[in-house]
C-alpha cells in the first residue's frame, strides 16, 4: 500500500550570529545531557537573537532570558539565553514579542546587552532545543562552526 501520508519536514536556521556548538558542549548539565531536549547551542556575536523558523510564540519568561517557539507542523523550541541569567530578573535584556505573536523566521526576538552581561561575568551560551524531540528525527547540520542567520542548523522530520 502507497504511503499518502506526507511526512512534515522543517528547517531551522541560525538564531544568531556567531558560533553553534554541540548542546553536550555547554556548561550546564541540564542541557548538556539533553534532559530538555536536544538540540544545539550557540556563542553569540552581537547578543541579537532570531526566530529559526516561522513560529507562534508561546513563551517568554518573565525575566526575559528565555523563549518559547511553536511551528505549525508542532515542534517546540526553546530558546534560553545564557546560564544563570534568570538571576537577573530582567536585566540587560530587551524583548520584542510577546506571547501569541506570530513570527517569521529571522524577526528578532530578543537583544541582550554585551557590556552589562560581561560586567557580571555571565555566560551567554544560547541554547536552541527541540522540547518535543520524541515526535520528530534530529538531523542536526552544523556543529562547532562559524554561522550566520542564513545558515539552516538542523533539519526537523516528523514521525509517523
Amino acid at each position: 500500500m502507497l504511503n499518502l501520508i506526507k511526512k512534515k519536514n522543517e528547517e531551522l536556521y541560525s538564531i544568531a550570529n556567531g558560533e553553534v556548538i554541540s548542546i553536550t558542549r555547554v556548561n550546564d548539565k541540564l542541557f548538556a545531557k539533553k534532559l530538555l531536549g536536544d538540540g544545539v547551542a550557540f556563542l553569540l556575536s552581537d547578543g541579537k537573537i532570531y526566530s529559526p523558523c516561522d513560529a507562534e510564540v508561546v513563551m517568554v519568561a518573565e525575566t526575559k532570558h528565555a523563549i518559547g517557539l511553536k511551528t505549525k507542523n508542532g515542534s517546540e523550541l526553546l530558546i534560553h539565553l545564557g546560564f544563570d541569567t534568570v538571576n537577573l530578573n530582567g536585566e540587560g535584556f530587551s524583548v520584542f514579542v510577546k506571547a501569541g505573536d506570530k513570527v517569521k523566521r529571522g524577526t528578532k526576538l530578543l537583544e541582550v546587552n554585551l557590556k552589562f552581561m560581561n560586567s557580571k561575568k555571565i555566560d551567554l551560551t544560547t541554547p536552541m532545543i527541540l522540547t518535543n524531540g520524541d515526535e520528530y528525527s534530529l538531523n542536526i547540520l552544523k556543529s562547532n562552526q562559524k554561522v550566520s542567520l542564513n545558515d539552516i542548523i538542523i533539519k526537523l522530520e516528523k514521525k509517523q
